[in-house]
């Protein structure tokens, strides 16, 4: 009976948080088909907002520099992190640890205190802002999340494979690429796609190195703080979420088939 209603408490929890969490997103994306500006009023379904989002050059040229600053800091975070993961794991267990706690001060770290002191250290080493402050600042604070995705697919596989395709006369590179990186590639996928997420939806270190550089989130800021509630803002957060939610349910399906084959 204990069990019975412990069980029933945590559905219920978990039904809260759910429900908490998403059914604010589902009224935004049901309003998204209405040409109403006041969100919560019908004015019959339409996808006016959606053509004014495809139409409207400001928002698809703040799109496409997230995507574009996404796709490049996720692929270097990607080899940073893979390359990272591989090199802390084979390190003696006291260097690992403190590898490891070096690498998660960024995901620790106040997101508002990494900003300013990668808007401290640019001006410091008189780089300037913009799109390279961008894609560095933006590459480093994914990398620990293709550390934390890679690490435990290392610790799947045997450990003596990167030793034996030294053995066989491979350099460090090669036997990383050869013989790793096929074993690691489901982690490496997941990094990924958890980089490009990090870095489309990062505002507060984009705000303070972005060097008039729009991307969605500062864009998002910027037409809320002057324009206010624009109705075409939940066509583009309707899409937005759409997007990543396909990706993810991508990932886990193919994650999953991968698995299956792999018992199989």
């Amino acid at each position: 009976m204990k069990k019975q209603v412990k069980s029933a408490l945590i559905w219920a929890f978990v039904g809260v948080a759910l429900f908490v969490m998403y059914v604010p997103i589902l009224i935004l994306i049901i309003y998204s088909f209405t040409g109403a500006k006041a969100l919560g009023v019908w004015s019959g379904f339409s996808f006016e907002l959606y053509a004014n989002l495809f139409t409207d050059a400001e928002i698809m040229g703040a799109l496409g520099n997230s995507m574009l600053l996404a796709l490049i800091s996720a692929t270097l975070a990607t080899f940073l992190g893979t390359t990272a993961a591989v090199g802390i794991f084979y390190m003696r267990k006291w260097k690992k640890s403190a590898a490891h706690f070096i690498a998660n001060i960024t995901m620790e770290n106040a997101e508002i205190v990494t900003g300013v002191a990668f808007m401290m250290f640019f001006l410091a080493i008189k780089l300037g802002y913009g799109w390279p402050a961008l894609i560095i600042a933006h590459t480093m604070i994914t990398v620990p999340y293709v550390i934390l995705s890679v690490t435990p697919r290392l610790a799947q596989i045997n450990p003596n494979l990167y030793e034996a395709g030294l053995d066989l006369g491979a350099s460090p590179i090669r036997s990383l690429v050869t013989v790793m990186v096929p074993q690691l590639l489901p982690g490496m996928i997941s990094g990924f796609i958890m980089a490009f997420t990090l870095s489309l939806d990062d505002f507060i270190i984009s705000k303070f190195i972005n060097g008039g550089v729009e991307t969605i989130p500062i864009y998002l800021y910027n037409a809320l703080a002057k324009r206010g509630a624009d109705p075409t803002l939940r066509a583009l957060s309707s899409v937005l979420f759409v997007a990543v939610l396909t990706v993810l349910i991508v990932l886990n399906v193919v994650s999953a088939k991968r698995r299956k084959g792999v018992k199989a």
